[in-house]
């Protein structure tokens, strides 16, 4: 007991180590991979950033036009941004804030239009 008290006393004089987080927000990094974005004018749907997603948390649905995240399960690694090939995926500089409940970020596109192939134009 006799021993720690000269580190207590010291704790308690000098400044805390610690912040109170969401009244004290530190300013982000330089290079931080913040919370996800998808622009839906130039998303095509085409579903490569779900394909490379480590932890599956994008969803695209082609033939209803939808891409959905979960930010909860996202590890904001952004190989999904890297991979997008319209680059309609970014990343901004700030985190989310805290949530109480469960949130998805929902985006409503348009559809992929079925196509004619060459030898259903010749056959019709």
């Amino acid at each position: 007991m006799f021993k720690m008290t000269p580190n207590v006393l010291r704790n308690l004089i000098s400044k805390k180590a610690t912040r109170r987080y969401p009244r004290q927000v530190r300013p982000p990094y330089e290079s931080v991979r913040g919370e996800l974005r998808n622009d839906s004018t130039q998303c095509n749907l085409c579903g490569a950033c779900a394909l490379k997603c480590p932890s599956q948390c994008i969803t695209v649905d082609k033939t209803a036009g939808t891409w959905t995240c979960d930010p909860f399960a996202c590890v904001y690694c952004g190989v999904c941004v890297d991979t997008c090939p319209a680059q309609s995926l970014t990343q901004k500089r700030e985190y989310r804030p805290p949530a109480v409940e469960r949130q998805t970020i929902f985006m409503q596109g348009e559809p992929r239009k079925k196509t004619k192939t060459p030898e259903a134009v010749e056959s019709g």
